[in-house]
């Protein structure tokens, strides 16, 4: 069995060393948590999170099966279910029978949730983080980079 060293060594990764040190998926994934903790705490006055507010923004399309809206946000089904159930429970979204098949339950989004999404839109958004850190021109360089990833 190979031994561990407790040894400092210089190329650790551990939370005492520098940033600026980190490798760049490590920085990525640090940034992309800090924005998502910082947007759940904004949505949380909406009783919404990150991965909320995206089922419902694709609910005011019209309605969708939840496989339809899983498929949609790219996640499981389970997972959607477990998204839907907040959304029920804050009053945001319906879920009613299908007209043709009974054992399809259709998601709507209800004037809650239509009301809550104008509310967010003229609240403004998580851009409003970014641009608290960044420089105009330093978010465009940004964007142009998280683009280019994508």
């Amino acid at each position: 069995m190979p031994q561990v060293s407790t040894a400092q060594s210089p190329d650790r990764h551990g939370v005492d060393v520098d940033p600026s040190q980190w490798p760049t998926g490590r920085l990525l994934s640090a940034a992309a948590r800090r924005m998502e903790n910082g947007w759940n705490a904004y949505l949380a006055g909406w009783n919404l999170n990150h991965a909320s507010l995206p089922a419902l923004a694709i609910l005011m399309a019209g309605p969708l099966s939840q496989r339809e809206l899983a498929a949609a946000l790219g996640v499981t089904e389970q997972t959607t279910s477990r998204i839907v159930a907040g959304l029920e429970r804050h009053g945001y979204v319906t879920r009613e029978r299908h007209t043709d098949d009974r054992r399809v339950r259709l998601l709507a989004a209800t004037p809650t949730g239509r009301r809550v999404m104008q509310e967010l839109d003229d609240a403004g958004s998580v851009d409003s983080i970014v641009r608290h850190e960044l420089s105009p021109d330093d978010e465009a360089r940004l964007r142009e980079l998280l683009l280019r990833f994508l």
